[in-house]
């Protein structure tokens, strides 16, 4: 094992061994290390059989990731003496989880490969599409070759991640800002299609909304109280374990669970309404080919490549 750890540790200071593209391409592990995809959808469907939420807290984690300065791992950083990361940022803290799952990974990976040369950032990225894929969404075919970020900002991911108690044009404003468009916003925020969220995040839309279903509305204050029980967590759609296109009719419904959801229907035509329509009932096989093209152009947001950042041997810390 000491063996093992010796040469791992050396192979951080060989990038001879990474392929050196500027460019993201799906077949980046091919010949460096062919079993890295099937090890990482391996754990990943096992970490989802353990917990079927774990899906959806992978894809949240790539998707805070990338919102803060690019797709570069940077949201796996424990704080340092030189920075604050993005794990304290309001969106992140006491919220964001599956830390332990991408450890799992980078550990398997590392023996596998022989080599330090699969990033933190890559696995993200792969390990979202297979929580997807593995709960009945799409199977896209994930571009690679990010390599990771050596510092986060919990500032930035205070300003960058938009929150659930923003209105449309802010929401609107916040993906274009990442040069996502409409089209975007809407197949993206329905990857709440899976998953559960906090009482806090929601507690504001149930007591104060008006576009919400009553008989909805009254079910959740049982376990969302004005006061108390912050942590509990309720379904994010009526389907929260699997991957379809229930979001956006429980949204023509009125029973998007946060604030923002909702915000993409508000029923009188506008924004985003023809679309979320469009997605529910027309054509629901559409969203998730767009779901998956929105994903590739998501993952491709700013990622550091060629010689830039490096390949982290542990994801929670940058290399010595």
């Amino acid at each position: 094992m000491a063996a093992l750890q010796s040469f791992l540790y050396f192979a951080t200071l060989v990038p001879i061994l990474i392929p050196i593209n500027a460019q993201l391409t799906p077949d980046f592990y091919d010949k460096v290390c062919p079993q890295a995809l099937p090890i990482i959808r391996q754990i990943t469907k096992l970490a989802i059989l353990r917990e079927p939420r774990m899906g959806a807290s992978l894809l949240r984690m790539h998707f805070h990731d990338c919102f803060v300065n690019g797709c570069d791992g940077s949201v796996l950083l424990d704080d340092t003496a030189n920075f604050t990361g993005e794990k304290t940022a309001l969106p992140n803290l006491n919220s964001l989880r599956g830390f332990e799952v991408v450890d799992e990974i980078k550990s398997a990976v590392n023996r596998a490969c022989y080599a330090n040369v699969v990033s933190c950032a890559d696995i993200l990225a792969v390990a979202a599409r297979d929580s997807v894929n593995l709960l009945g969404g799409p199977g896209y075919e994930v571009l690679l070759g990010r390599r990771d970020s050596r510092t986060a900002s919990r500032n930035d991911a205070n300003t960058n991640l938009p929150p659930p108690f923003f209105n449309f044009a802010q929401l609107l404003s916040n993906f274009q800002s990442h040069g996502l468009n409409l089209a975007d916003l809407v197949v993206l925020s329905a990857g709440h299609t899976i998953g559960r969220a906090r009482c806090t995040t929601f507690r504001d839309r149930i007591y104060n909304d008006t576009n919400i279903n009553y008989e909805f509305a009254a079910s959740l204050k049982h376990s969302c109280p004005r006061t108390g029980g912050d942590s509990n967590a309720n379904p994010l759609d009526s389907t929260t374990t699997r991957f379809d296109a229930q979001y956006f009719r429980d949204l023509i419904a009125k029973k998007g669970l946060l604030h923002s959801d909702q915000e993409l229907f508000k029923g009188d035509g506008s924004g985003s309404d023809p679309l979320v329509k469009y997605y529910g009932y027309v054509n629901p096989d559409r969203f998730l080919t767009d779901f998956s093209a929105s994903m590739i152009k998501m993952g491709n947001m700013k990622p550091l490549t060629g010689t830039d950042g490096e390949i982290r041997m542990n994801c929670r810390k940058v290399n010595n």
